[in-house]
């Protein structure tokens, strides 16, 4: 009765135990369903690159989300410098704007979004403006006449 018991127990243990993790989600539909709704494709202008390498494109979305950009070779070597931004609306409602430059001087993005660094005090500004002063009148390096003497050696009482 006991042995009957047992196994009973055991073979009801074994079918509750979990057998596998099931069959895969299934992939996401583009166009609707469990992925989200259609977003509309409000504008959408593209120009070039046309021979000299000149492009630009602008789109919106019906969502509120927009991106521009303008480019040109620029310099000898026809490096592309471009300028542009984008925008959306966070699901607060408040807007984000980025704008952005990409030249020789490399790429720098401007919105009231991003951290800022805390102002230097006015003890560090004069401080750098002094150094600017020195190294204007060549002043900035010390010259030495002579290398340093080598440590001693030893002690001399």
């Amino acid at each position: 009765m006991i042995s009957t018991l047992l196994v009973c127990l055991s073979l009801g243990a074994v079918n509750a135990f979990p057998q596998g993790y099931g069959a895969p989600p299934p992939p996401p539909s583009y166009g609707g369903g469990p992925s989200g709704p259609v977003v509309p494709i409000l504008v959408d202008n593209r120009e070039g690159p046309d021979a000299s390498g000149v492009y630009s494109f602008n789109f919106e979305t019906g969502d509120g989300i927009s991106r521009n950009e303008q480019g040109a070779p620029q310099g000898p070597e026809g490096a592309v410098a471009s300028q542009g931004g984008w925008s959306f609306t966070f699901p607060d409602g408040s807007p984000g704007v980025f704008n952005f430059v990409a030249d020789a001087n490399g790429y720098r993005v401007e919105s009231d979004l991003l951290p800022t660094p805390h102002p230097l005090p006015a003890h560090a500004i004069a401080q750098i403006e002094f150094a600017a002063q020195q190294a204007a009148a060549g002043a900035n390096r010390p010259q030495y006449s002579a290398p340093p003497a080598p440590p001693s050696q030893g002690y001399s009482f």
